[in-house]
């Protein structure tokens, strides 16, 4: 399916995205709206995303810019507690933030980037996830998606810290999902693949030859797809977009 055939899907619903002010997040916020979800775009830079929300609400959709430090507990919870009271309540999450350092081969590697990473894509996504939890139960369910990457597939010279750590996510992911499936809060995971964005150097890195080098907007479809999915629909699942994986 086409993103134009997602419309009124997600009508009624709330979406918290975080990495939400360029690249695939802010790609994915607009499609969310114009399936009729309300969007919190979330991110460290309120620049990037007073823009995306800005463009969301200047094409009919409804949205909200919230400043956010994954890495730190305490100003995940307070984003949740802006969107309740903004729109009353949370039923998707994407724990889309993420970064990849060049921490450099383990032997000499910049062992504070490597911690770094690991604030971000794990223990930001774990905050992230954790932290909406409470709303999605008072919702009677929801959907969380993590954004995981392919690297955590094959060992790559230099990028032990990213391919690590969202490794790391995709145990988190299943172990999350089945802790709260009981609540109808189904937990997945989204590989984007190469795409063309800031982290890649717009498609500049090395990537697999015959790989798919895409655009932020291809990964809008899946990404529609698992947030208008069932209830009890898949949970402590992996939908790649990768077109090679080992």
């Amino acid at each position: 399916m086409n993103a134009q055939d997602y419309a009124g899907a997600l009508a009624g619903k709330v979406a918290v995205i975080t990495g939400g002010g360029r690249g695939i997040g802010s790609a994915i916020a607009q499609a969310y709206a114009k399936a009729g979800a309300a969007v919190v775009v979330a991110a460290r830079s309120s620049t990037e995303i007073d823009a995306v929300a800005g463009d969301i609400r200047e094409a009919g959709g409804t949205a909200m810019a919230c400043p956010v430090d994954v890495t730190r507990m305490e100003s995940v919870t307070a984003m949740y507690e802006q969107a309740v009271a903004q729109f009353g309540g949370v039923d998707i999450v994407l724990a889309n933030a993420g970064t990849a350092l060049k921490a450099g081969n383990i032997e000499t590697c910049d062992v504070q980037a490597w911690k770094d990473t690991f604030e971000v894509n794990l223990f930001g996504a774990l905050h992230t996830a954790r932290a909406a939890i409470p709303h999605l139960r008072r919702r009677g369910g929801g959907k969380i998606l993590m954004t995981g990457s392919g690297s955590r597939m094959r060992p790559h010279p230099g990028l032990s810290a990213y391919a690590t750590s969202k490794l790391a996510l995709w145990m988190l992911t299943q172990t999350l999902a089945l802790e709260v499936q009981e609540a109808n809060i189904s937990v997945n995971e989204l590989i984007p693949g190469p795409v063309r964005t800031a982290m890649t150097g717009f498609g500049k890195a090395t990537f697999p030859p015959g790989e798919w080098m895409k655009e932020p907007e291809d990964v809008v479809p899946l990404a529609l797809y698992l947030a208008t999915q069932p209830l009890v629909g898949p949970t402590a699942q992996s939908f790649s977009l990768m077109r090679r994986v080992g």
